[in-house]
């Protein structure tokens, strides 16, 4: 599988075409450059995009992660990235201004996003209503980056730690007015996308301790029918345009993850570990313990297992790819003001980034490769001890306190929803000065310059024009 460019009619024509008055100009403009005594010097394309994205995460929720790990903060991996900014997360219609923020204690719960319209918004550069799944205002279907880089032939996928119909990897690969739609959903990622690469929990035959079950639960994989064709390999759409349906290749044992990573790879791949709704998060245990009290779940792969197999998958493709990796459970152990798991959770996510660098460094280059860390919103409002209004209606946010390494730090949860907080992004690689450039002029009082989450698609559609 050495390249998958669609076809399209007039597509070599046009595409020669455009080439050579590309050339043209930039030739020109490279003469002019030169006249004026500068040096002509071509904007960074990145081949390779891949955004991970830790659903609920915030400030704190790093700092928890990083301190329990290291015994100080601004020690995982992305946290040495050369581009390191804020982001607003609102939906269509909220806001966030900074003044009021830092004003108000309670001003970023007024009418937080969700993750379908946060996905959305990453996913298609357009803001959105909570609930929308690649959806606009008036309920019509918006452009995708995915579909973006299937046009431009390149391989594409999502991974997620949760179901993989769930509202953040759905944002960036289906259509649909509810995100509640799981089976339609899912229906539409196996039967009708073009993407490469589907990896997530849903396994209709075991529990969250991945133990059997005799009664399938079928909705988040798209209904029984769905689930026969793929185990009998006869699921899938015609992906590379060729006029043919490309079956997807189902893996479910964590060994099949394990030897994806490395060696020839089928051309698509679904994985639905043993699990049914997140691979660690929802497991037997006492869910407020501290991280890693409870037994773990081995028969499952881990975030970075996933990552490092779809990689492996999607490097196949001479075009460059697109990938989406979600760390879905952060998001559901911070609704349940679960500090142990959320920090688990943020620590899995965080080896599932230093695997995606461990790739680049290996298998590509970063003038190549553009990699985005980020969040989809904040969620439980997490800060230090004593926030709020302890002392009368001066609000206080005080920092995560650090009680040594290994020791769950000193945190407290100030709700179970989601919140309008500036959330962290981190990215490395190609395109960065792109990303950078769109926080200019906005910046927040503590936590410096950010950007809008809609400008994350606005970004890989430059650097990829």
């Amino acid at each position: 599988m050495t390249s998958r460019r669609r076809v399209f009619k007039g597509w070599i024509l046009s595409g020669v075409c455009a080439l050579a008055i590309s050339a043209i100009v930039v030739s020109c403009e490279a003469v002019k450059q030169r006249g004026q005594g500068g040096m002509a010097s071509a904007p960074a394309r990145a081949k390779n995009v891949i955004v991970m994205i830790s659903d609920g995460c915030g400030f704190q929720h790093v700092d928890a992660a990083s301190i329990y790990r290291h015994g100080e903060t601004g020690k995982l991996p992305f946290h040495q990235f050369p581009a390191r900014m804020a982001m607003r997360t609102h939906m269509a219609g909220g806001g966030y201004e900074p003044e009021l923020a830092w004003r108000n204690f309670r001003y970023v719960d007024i009418n937080p996003t969700d993750s379908a319209a946060a996905s959305t918004a990453m996913a298609t550069g357009v803001k959105t209503y909570n609930g929308s799944i690649g959806m606009d205002l008036d309920f019509d279907p918006l452009k995708n980056i995915v579909e973006t880089a299937e046009e431009l032939g390149k391989a594409t996928g999502v991974i997620t730690s949760v179901e993989f119909s769930h509202a953040t990897p759905a944002g960036f690969v289906a259509h649909d007015k509810s995100r509640g739609h799981y089976e339609k959903i899912a229906n539409e990622m196996i039967l009708e996308s073009a993407v490469d690469i589907i990896m997530g929990c849903g396994h209709p035959y075991y529990s969250n301790n991945g133990k059997k079950v005799e009664e399938g639960t079928f909705k988040y994989i798209g209904g029984e029918e769905t689930w026969k064709a793929l185990v009998e390999g006869k699921a899938g759409s015609d992906a590379d345009g060729d006029g043919t349906p490309d079956p997807w290749h189902l893996i479910e044992t964590r060994e099949d993850f394990q030897k994806l990573g490395q060696g020839p790879t089928p051309k698509r791949v679904i994985g639905i570990p043993r699990t049914a709704t997140t691979l660690q998060q929802g497991r037997a245990g006492e869910k407020t313990s501290d991280p890693y009290v409870a037994a773990r779940v081995e028969v499952v792969p881990t975030l970075a297992e996933m990552a490092s197999a779809a990689l492996n998958v999607l490097d196949e493709d001479s075009d460059g790819l697109f990938l989406m990796i979600e760390g879905g459970a952060v998001d559901w152990a911070s609704h349940g003001n679960q500090s142990g798991r959320m920090i688990e959770e943020e620590l899995e996510f965080a080896d599932a980034v230093q695997a995606v660098m461990n790739w680049v460094e290996a298998n590509s280059n970063w003038n190549d490769t553009l990699l985005i860390v980020t969040g989809d919103h904040q969620t439980g409002y997490l800060t230090g001890p004593d926030s709020g209004f302890p002392d009368g209606a001066i609000p206080v946010w005080n920092p995560i306190e650090n009680r040594g390494q290994g020791n769950l730090p000193g945190m407290e949860w100030h709700s179970k929803n989601h919140t309008n907080s500036l959330i962290p992004l981190y990215a490395k690689g190609a395109g960065i000065d792109v990303l950078k450039a769109r926080a200019e002029g906005h910046v927040d009082t503590r936590r410096g310059p950010f950007i809008n989450n809609i400008e994350i698609a606005q970004t890989i559609r430059e650097i990829w024009n």
